[in-house]
């Protein structure tokens, strides 16, 4: 009796314990903290316009562990100047200088487009070369790996152009006299830039074309567009956009 007395017990036991781990529910694998952390950014990149460079990313949107991310709180932007061959040191102590610490609830100091955003730099040196990295950290504290680096040397920019615009019942005419190539450097053409009200002016070509007269069809009637064109120049090999123009506005002449 004594024996089946302990048997018994042992099965309540066991009983016991299997419908504890039923409540509990499943569990799936473990996830080490250091992939819970935002996945490092890839597309950090660094270009010219005039005097300024415009550094661009996007947001991340997975964890390091490919889960959606949660809590993203921000972006720390970091510059350092590349120093000549036999001196450089990137792994030094204060090579790299904080930019910018961007709080995603009041994004001062960068530009937002969606997710993509955009911080402008204009304490550089021509004939130097800079390097850019960024982490980005989450509400607890959590930080990314670093991103890619972004690297580009300041160069001599050509002259922005000077433009009018000549609408038409059909379309608005722009055209500029030629820009020079700035010194070390060669002319690749114009980009055209068009917005409408308070909206961002966009490139209305991919890549810069030679001619100085530009035909914009398909607008709207009673709409009032804004315009400006860039030069565009390969300089010491880094390609370089100039300022933008004056603006020039029109709209349709003309009615329906």
């Amino acid at each position: 009796m004594k024996r089946i007395g302990k048997i018994t017990r042992y099965l309540l036991f066991v009983a016991a314990m299997t419908a504890a781990v039923a409540a509990c529910g499943k569990k799936g694998p473990l996830i080490p903290p250091e992939a819970m952390v935002p996945a490092a950014i890839k597309d950090l990149r660094v270009t010219q316009q005039g005097e300024r460079f415009l550094v661009t990313w996007s947001q991340p949107s997975r964890e390091e562990a490919g889960r959606p991310l949660q809590g993203l709180a921000g972006f720390r932007l970091f510059r350092r100047e590349v120093l000549p061959a036999g001196e450089d040191c990137e792994e030094c102590t204060g090579a790299y200088r904080l930019l910018v610490n961007v709080d995603l609830e009041y994004p001062q100091g960068v530009v937002r487009n969606g997710s993509l955003f955009s911080f402008t730099d204009v304490d550089l040196e021509t004939g130097k070369t800079y390097q850019y990295k960024i982490v980005s950290f989450k509400t607890d504290g959590a930080e990314s790996k670093q991103s890619n680096l972004a690297r580009r040397k300041k160069v001599t920019p050509p002259l922005p152009p000077v433009i009018a615009a000549t609408p038409s019942e059909t379309e608005i005419t722009l055209t500029w006299q030629p820009v020079a190539a700035p010194p070390k450097g060669s002319l690749l053409g114009y980009l055209v830039y068009r917005g409408t009200g308070d909206s961002p002016l966009l490139s209305l070509r991919k890549k810069p074309f030679p001619e100085t007269v530009f035909e914009d069809l398909g607008l709207e009637r009673g709409v009032k567009y804004r315009y400006t064109v860039t030069a565009v120049a390969q300089v010491e090999g880094e390609t370089v956009e100039s300022d933008p123009s004056a603006a020039a506005t029109g709209e349709l002449s003309g009615r329906e």
